[in-house]
C-alpha cells in the first residue's frame, strides 16, 4: 500500500473513530473516555495532512536553493505558512531587515520529492518562530521509505 493510500485509510479511520465517540442527542452518563496518546497522533497526522495539502514558503539561499537549518544533527528545510510566518522567523533570527526570497511549494512536494532527491537525511520545520510551529522529521508515514531515517535506506 502506497503513502497516499495508507494516508487516506488513517484519515478515514480517524474520522470514524470521532463519529463513533462524538455525543448522541441521547443521554450521555458521563465523558467518553480519550486515549492521549491516540488523540495525540491524530492531531499530529492532521496536522501533517494540512501540511501536505498546503502551498508553503520555503525560503532560498544565496545559490537559489532551498534554505536550511542545522539542528540535532540533521538538516531542516524551513518552510511557512505565509509571509507573515515568515517574517516572524526573520525577526527571531535577526535578520527581520533583508530581504528574503522564497519559492512557493506543495507541501506533499516537498516531503515526498524534494527530500528524498537531497540524498541526506532532511527533515522540515514549518512555521519554526510561531506558536503553531512543528517539525516533519525524515521517518516513515512522513517522507518515503527510501529518505527515511527509519526506512529501506536504514537497514
Amino acid at each position: 500500500m502506497g503513502f497516499d493510500e495508507e494516508w487516506g485509510r488513517l484519515r478515514a479511520d480517524a474520522g470514524r473513530r470521532r463519529a463513533l465517540s462524538a455525543p448522541s442527542d441521547e443521554t450521555v452518563d458521563g465523558p467518553a473516555e480519550v486515549d492521549a496518546p491516540t488523540a495525540a497522533r491524530e492531531a499530529v497526522m492532521e496536522r501533517l495532512a494540512d501540511f501536505r495539502a498546503r502551498l508553503v514558503l520555503v525560503p532560498l539561499d544565496e545559490r537559489d536553493g532551498l534554505w536550511t537549518a542545522g539542528l540535532g544533527g540533521l538538516d531542516w528545510i524551513c518552510a511557512f505558512s505565509d509571509e507573515e510566518a515568515l517574517a516572524r522567523f526573520a525577526v527571531a533570527r535577526g535578520e527581520g531587515d533583508r530581504e528574503w526570497t522564497y519559492r512557493r511549494v506543495v507541501g506533499a512536494r516537498l516531503l515526498d520529492e524534494v527530500v528524498p532527491a537531497l540524498g541526506f537525511p532532511c527533515g522540515v520545520a514549518w512555521n519554526a518562530a510561531g506558536p503553531d510551529g512543528m517539525t516533519f522529521p525524515p521517518m516513515r508515514g512522513i517522507v518515503p521509505d527510501a529518505a527515511a531515517l527509519d526506512g529501506e535506506a536504514a537497514q
